[in-house]
């Protein structure tokens, strides 16, 4: 392969993956044009693109961006596709997309033995594809973050209104213990 064609290859994954920082690294060896076909179709819908890359050129490019992409890990042994998702989409969405696909009962036999995740890069930094499927998306995340100042202000909003409520409780059952009762006749004082 020329010089040339080299550089355009690169320019072109250096374009496709520019504001790429979440990938999940696959191996697809051995799949049909069908199978092919069905598993980018499941994927696309889920917002997840694939592509096939020439391994020693995207190391270069990934390395250029600040991606981890060492030559000796496991990620880049044999032949290599990328799954990654639009702008927004998470690396938990594009791991539990892939895990779905791989899983569906109507086309798990097509995929078995030829589609192998290798593991995932979350932030241009390698994870193994069990930590990304256990990440929090970004919607679930702000859930946390809510549930975690939210939690302690019911606590403490609870506190304060809690010894309050029971001092009423107790004037009103007072104050109803004594409407229901007659008056007491007072006591005469010695004069």
């Amino acid at each position: 392969m020329s010089k040339v064609i080299k550089q355009m290859q690169m320019a072109s994954i250096h374009d496709t993956f520019k504001e790429v920082r979440d990938l999940v690294v696959l191996s697809i060896k051995g799949l049909d044009c069908k199978a092919d076909h069905s598993f980018r179709a499941a994927l696309r819908k889920k917002n997840v693109r694939l592509q096939v890359v020439k391994n020693s050129l995207t190391r270069k490019v990934f390395g250029e961006m600040g991606i981890a992409a060492d030559g000796n890990s496991p990620y880049w042994a044999g032949p290599t596709a990328l799954a990654w998702g639009q702008p927004g989409v998470s690396i938990a969405e594009i791991s539990r997309a892939i895990e779905a696909e791989l899983k569906n009962t109507k086309t798990a036999a097509a995929y078995k033995d030829k589609v192998t995740v290798k593991g995932a890069i979350a932030e241009g930094q390698p994870v193994g594809f069990d930590v990304a499927l256990k990440m929090p998306t970004r919607l679930e995340a702000i859930g946390q973050i809510v549930a975690m100042i939210v939690g302690p202000g019911g606590m403490v909003a609870g506190c304060l209104t809690g010894p309050g409520g029971q001092v009423a409780g107790q004037v009103q059952t007072i104050s109803e213990k004594t409407e229901g009762e007659p008056a007491a006749p007072e006591a005469a004082t010695p004069a």
